[in-house]
């Protein structure tokens, strides 16, 4: 049977490579087990080809569901459907160890967006902070149930016995949560939960702070939030409590005024419950201020004078709680808010604590690990 050049060629070929295995010292079953290799290497080849060859249609479906089922970012998730020849549970588990190596590459990135939590009881109120670099990520499920869970176990945590109690990401990063999500489920620490989630969104995520406050025997605490893509969630949060002399009035009215309150020291950025907690350093300060703009106008010492006064005022109501004007009813102050609720329930009724935060605020200072940029006071 007559052969064809582009057949012979071959056989030729292995019948060359054996001669130069002999001539070196090869044996046959050297050579033999050579030969299976360069074959095993080829066919492996050809299978990859053949692999890849799967109808975009399928490739788009296959994309979208292992999209549905990690929530990884669409190059990833392409990128591990290629590498593992398009089966689909082949690349889930290799998206989920490429995803923690690169969560932990990108650990360094600065992550000022997120979401803040919040989890409350009768009488406790936790608020903490998780953040990521892009809105968009603070828009994932995910991202929004990991946020949610957190408040919860700081919720559930011990009793930190203080009424008001700041705490870092070493408070709760070694302590067990159990999650039940379609996405992240079962039980594993805080700290191996954010690197899971920030792996499965493809950016830095990171839990930065947390506050609770709690309220005396008879009392209620009250928050509200604010831009809230689902209850419990939001950018910007207010905490207070509220406390009643008398154990025996009903809690309900504090509990309507209080959340009002909260409300307002969302939208009013107030520094301090009081004139009195105000330092005589930074009152004096501002005296000093003042009284250089009033010199300015010419007018008489005591002109300038009832002008300091009456801009200090202002510089009271602007930054002390009780001051303000309420934002509900501008005709009106906090304190007189307080006086109209003492007066309803029969009894003295006053603000305890209260804490604001918003989301990213202090980012990138050396403090920012502390929480130190969000407002809280003390009576």
């Amino acid at each position: 049977m007559a052969w064809s050049q582009s057949a012979r060629k071959p056989i030729f070929g292995l019948l060359f490579r054996a001669q130069q295995h002999a001539a070196q010292g090869y044996s046959y079953s050297a050579f033999q087990t050579d030969l299976m290799r360069n074959h095993g290497e080829q066919s492996a080849a050809i299978i990859r080809r053949f692999s890849s060859e799967v109808p975009v249609s399928e490739q788009m479906n296959l994309i979208k569901q292992l999209r549905e089922r990690t929530s990884a970012p669409i190059k990833d998730v392409k990128a591990s459907l290629v590498s593992c020849n398009w089966d689909i549970d082949a690349a889930q588990k290799d998206l989920r160890k490429r995803g923690v190596v690169l969560a932990a590459k990108k650990s360094l990135r600065t992550a000022a967006e997120g979401l803040l939590a919040i989890a409350q009881d009768e009488k406790r109120a936790v608020v903490v902070e998780l953040n990521c670099e892009t809105d968009f990520v603070a828009r994932n499920d995910v991202f929004q149930y990991l946020a949610s869970s957190l408040a919860h176990l700081a919720l559930s945590a011990r009793d930190p016995g203080e009424l008001v109690f700041p705490f870092g990401p070493e408070y709760l990063e070694n302590l067990s949560v159990s999650l039940d999500h379609p996405k992240l489920s079962g039980e594993t620490t805080v700290q191996s939960a954010v690197t899971e989630v920030a792996a499965m969104v493809g950016e830095n995520v990171k839990f930065r702070r947390g506050f609770m406050l709690s309220t005396t025997a008879h009392g209620v605490v009250s928050s509200y939030l604010h831009t809230c893509p689902q209850p419990g969630l939001g950018r910007l949060a207010g905490l207070i409590t509220l406390e009643a002399e008398d154990s025996n009035v009903p809690l309900d009215a504090l509990k309507k005024v209080g959340s009002s309150i909260a409300m307002h020291i969302v939208a009013a950025k107030p520094l301090f419950l009081s004139k009195e907690l105000v330092s005589a350093a930074a009152v004096e300060n501002e005296r000093d201020i003042l009284r250089t703009q009033a010199e300015s106008s010419g007018k008489s010492q005591m002109a300038m004078e009832k002008m300091v006064e009456g801009r200090l005022r202002k510089y009271f109501e602007d930054i002390v709680l009780l001051e303000q004007k309420y934002v509900v009813n501008d005709s009106t102050n906090i304190k007189t808010v307080l006086n109209d609720l003492s007066k309803e329930v029969g009894t003295k009724v006053t603000i305890g604590n209260f804490v604001r935060m918003e989301v990213g605020e202090g980012v990138g200072r050396l403090d920012e690990a502390h929480g130190s940029e969000a407002t809280f006071c003390a009576a």
